[in-house]
């Protein structure tokens, strides 16, 4: 029986392969920046590289080289030193320098963690009750509610207090062993429950409420209404489930009264707030300024690109130059030089190209969705990025990231790119309409409802079918859910 033995063996393969340079990658990062944070992205690429300048026009201000390479003031440029050692030309560094175009960055404002350990500094509170305050609060989340159970806090009292405990022991030498003992001692749930009814009498009102219902039973104390309405105190605190669900028929039967009277309750406890602390959680600011803006000229609307406030690159003529002159720049530096050249140059292209694979991407957007610009969102036609990728030659991915987080001006407000996709429906005129389309119809039908009959998920479809579109129930019972729609049942009023 022979043995089996490892054997190298040479064979040809042809097959295909897609390699992407560094070019590429660096293409497609500038296809999908908005224009801010292109703008930063330039600023970075002009610091780094000197074969670039910014084109000022009449203000433009360019150190002139006669044949001996000095300049208008006769003083001899150092052009090594300049490409190779930090592109520092001393004084003229000014001259070749890109223009700043930072953004003011705004302050943090203070959250809802602030707000509430500013208010325990105007208590009187032991170093104990301020540790267990601070405890409190940290777990306090951004809705303004205590998600974490008080054992669990009381766990995580007394594992800190180990830590600690040695430092505590140096640190009180001076202390009666009374006073020792009672700053040591374990915490328990007792001690974190009556400091979390004060920290729930701290403002926003509701805040440190464990559930919903608690947040509004809090509301209403402070507030005054629990004693001037007890129905909206029994309903809050007895019949929780039936008020969230609207069932206003069940408790006005348990409560003897008329359901009128608990739909009016109802109505006026629907203006506490649920989460009080979002309003010392602000989003950050987001500043969107638009990369395309269309505009109506003679009844035809055209397309242009926002990019007034973008600098206008060129290869550097003075850099150009240098680079031209066999005699100072041979291996490692001349390579330097072509490298450095080649960017710019592939850098001037790429914005080029960025600028009109958008122009060519929102110029479709227009013909294709004229109905919207026209009439309003109800017109707005199904697209996809596929048709739009085949109608300009270029790949869906290309489309994709040209429309990720571009905004457009148009006459009828600024609009994500993304906002003209969408899938379509049918309907019997035989053209289509959009998702988004069909979304604002059922919002205005809604809006102009009988609140007293209000429009069921089949009568709204019945409605849209004598309208054109052709839709089911269920489609209809999706996009109520996403426009964030209550059932017929809870919009219902008596």
């Amino acid at each position: 029986m022979s043995g089996l033995g490892a054997r190298l063996i040479q064979s040809p393969e042809l097959r295909q392969e897609m390699k992407i340079n560094p070019r590429l990658y660096q293409a497609m990062e500038l296809l999908h920046l908005p224009l801010l944070d292109l703008q930063q992205r330039l600023k970075q690429e002009m610091t780094e590289n000197p074969f670039l300048e910014v084109v000022e026009g009449d203000t433009e201000q360019e150190v002139e080289l006669d044949q001996d390479g000095l300049d208008e003031d006769g003083d001899e440029v150092d052009w090594e030193s300049i490409l190779l050692d930090g592109f520092d030309a001393g004084g003229r560094r000014a001259q070749y320098e890109a223009r700043d175009f930072d953004f003011p960055t705004p302050s943090r404002a203070p959250d809802l963690r602030d707000h509430l350990e500013n208010q325990t500094q105007l208590l009187t509170l032991s170093g104990r009750e301020q540790r267990i305050a601070q405890e409190i609060i940290g777990n306090i989340d951004d809705d303004g509610l205590l998600r974490c159970p008080l054992e669990t806090i009381t766990e995580d009292l007394n594992s800190w207090l180990e830590d600690v405990r040695d430092l505590a022991l140096e640190a009180a030498e001076d202390e009666s062993p009374e006073e020792l003992a009672a700053t040591l001692a374990p915490f328990d749930v007792g001690e974190v429950e009556a400091m979390l009814e004060i920290v729930q009498d701290m403002d926003p009102p509701g805040v440190g409420a464990r559930d919903l219902r608690e947040c509004l039973l809090i509301q209403l104390r402070e507030s005054g209404e629990e004693d001037e309405d007890e129905l909206i105190r029994i309903m809050v605190d007895e019949h929780f489930d039936d008020l969230l669900s609207h069932r206003w028929a069940n408790i006005a039967r348990a409560l003897g009264v008329a359901p009128r009277m608990v739909q009016d309750a109802a109505d006026r406890l629907a203006r506490l707030d649920p989460k009080p602390g979002l309003r010392y959680s602000p989003e950050p600011e987001h500043y969107i300024v638009p990369d395309l803006i269309v505009e109506k000229i003679s009844g035809e609307y055209m397309v242009f690109a926002n990019d007034t406030s973008m600098p206008q690159l060129r290869l550097a003529r003075s850099y150009q130059e240098v680079a031209r002159d066999k005699r100072l720049f041979q291996g490692e530096n001349k390579t330097f030089i072509k490298d450095k050249l080649n960017s710019a140059s592939w850098m001037i292209q790429a914005i080029e190209q960025r600028r009109q694979t958008m122009l060519k991407v929102m110029q479709y957007i227009v013909e294709r969705q004229r109905g919207f610009f026209e009439n309003g969102v109800q017109h707005l036609r199904p697209l996809t990025l596929r048709e739009v990728a085949d109608h300009i030659e270029m790949h869906e991915s290309t489309v994709s990231r040209v429309t990720n987080e571009m905004f457009v001006q148009t006459p009828r407000g600024v609009f994500s790119l993304k906002y003209f996709f969408s899938s379509g429906l049918s309907t019997t005129s035989g053209t289509d309409i959009s998702a988004r389309g069909v979304k604002a119809k059922m919002e205005a039908l809604i809006s102009g409802e009988d609140t007293r009959k209000p429009l069921t998920d089949m009568a709204l479809v019945k409605l849209l079918r004598a309208d054109g579109v052709r839709i089911a129930r269920r489609t209809v019972a999706k996009y109520r859910d996403q426009l964030g729609i209550l059932p017929a049942r809870m919009r219902k009023r008596l």
